[in-house]
């Protein structure tokens, strides 16, 4: 019994320590708010915003609420966030597998690779892209296009817009590729483990992907137009380009840096996991003829994963906080539209700043939980 109220007692006095300070701290709040005749309340959320933002995914002008410039400011963060990973992601992984290699060129250029940026302040990244490489682009009447449809200008990248035709139907075909997908590989998985034959899934995924998507347009009536950009003049010496889809050189920026930055640590994420197999495995592997992009694939990275998984997910979480920096160049995420213009129009510091602290932790634990449930998903169960 004594020893239960030891064990019990501290954790107690933590619990009541923790209740003190955040009570301390919201009493004196008040007081200050109430001396300064400062309303604490969430109403404002549904006045007008009465800023604009440059660039937007969903329509949104002056006019509307804080809570729907809330909204529109937390997908330009998402945005970011998503892209970020994924190309930090595919970068890292090569990079990674890279600096493992036998070629001497390749070795090197990977290391040199992941030396040079991650030593470089993230900011300092993003004040390169913007200013230095992309304000060094030409303006819109003297661009020249990529592609032939598409054209980089210091106004952003102007790339064709895909104008669709029953996009319903072209989107259950490509559901329905996806399912198939996934069962094909349960299937596959089953097949290896019990007569060992392996499947080409690579070029069964790819041809599931392109004939059921391929015949919604043959039999479901799809069509899909693209809306290419052109260049017109709206002054005597201001031009821009109509039609298409603008990305603005900001997200290209903040894109751009995070994803080198990131895919830095990615890379000796990976290269940890892959170090951490021991040799005798891909010995038994080679000596069972299996190729080397065989032992990469089927021994060394299944197992390679259940390292890689937990670090890389803190770099994820990372990733996502750090595209705070991207007020540094005024691209209207979270933090400049709701932490920065909304809260110097409004006033509301408590409360504003709560929500955007809020709505990060919950991106970050969002994130983690979903690397935590594919860390347990592919981990190696003892029976």
């Amino acid at each position: 019994m004594n020893n239960k109220i030891k064990r019990i007692i501290p954790q107690l006095l933590t619990i009541l320590f923790v209740v003190f300070v955040f009570g301390f701290f919201t009493f004196n709040a008040q007081v200050n708010m109430d001396n300064r005749g400062i309303d604490f309340g969430f109403g404002f959320l549904k006045q007008e915003a009465s800023f604009d933002m440059q660039f937007t995914l969903l329509d949104y002008d002056g006019q509307d609420s804080y809570l729907w410039a809330y909204v529109v400011a937390l997908l330009n963060t998402l945005l970011v966030s998503f892209l970020g990973i994924i190309f930090c992601t595919i970068l890292g992984v090569i990079i990674g597998v890279a600096r493992l290699s036998s070629n001497y060129l390749i070795r090197n250029s990977a290391a040199w690779y992941v030396e040079f940026f991650r030593n470089i302040p993230l900011l300092l990244q993003i004040f390169f892209w913007y200013y230095a490489a992309l304000r060094a682009l030409p303006l819109p009447e003297g661009a020249e296009p990529w592609f032939g449809v598409t054209y980089m200008t210091i106004k952003g990248y102007y790339i064709p817009a895909m104008i669709w035709q029953n996009l319903n139907i072209f989107m259950y075909c490509l559901i329905a590729a996806v399912v198939s997908i996934v069962f094909i590989r349960i299937y596959a998985k089953k097949l290896q483990e019990k007569e060992g034959k392996q499947l080409p899934l690579i070029y069964i995924s790819l041809a599931i992907l392109i004939i059921l998507p391929g015949l919604s347009f043959l039999v479901g009536g799809v069509t899909l137009n693209f809306e290419i950009p052109v260049l017109k003049q709206l002054a005597t010496t201001s031009y821009i380009y109509e039609g298409g889809v603008r990305l603005p050189p900001e997200l290209i920026a903040l894109v751009l840096a995070l994803s080198l930055y990131t895919s830095t640590f990615v890379a000796e994420c990976v290269r940890a996991g892959i170090q951490g197999i021991s040799k005798g495995q891909k010995e038994a592997a080679a000596s069972v003829g299996l190729t080397p992009n065989q032992i990469l694939k089927l021994i060394i990275m299944p197992q390679a994963l259940r390292i890689i998984i937990p670090p890389t997910t803190n770099q994820y979480l990372n990733l996502t906080k750090n595209s705070s920096l991207a007020a540094a160049i005024a691209y209207p995420d979270l933090v400049l539209v709701f932490a920065g213009t909304a809260l110097m129009q409004t006033g509301k510091a408590i409360e504003i700043v709560g929500i955007t602290m809020l709505t990060y932790l919950s991106i970050s634990l969002a994130i983690a939980a979903l690397m935590n449930w594919y860390n347990k998903k592919i981990e190696i169960k003892e029976k």
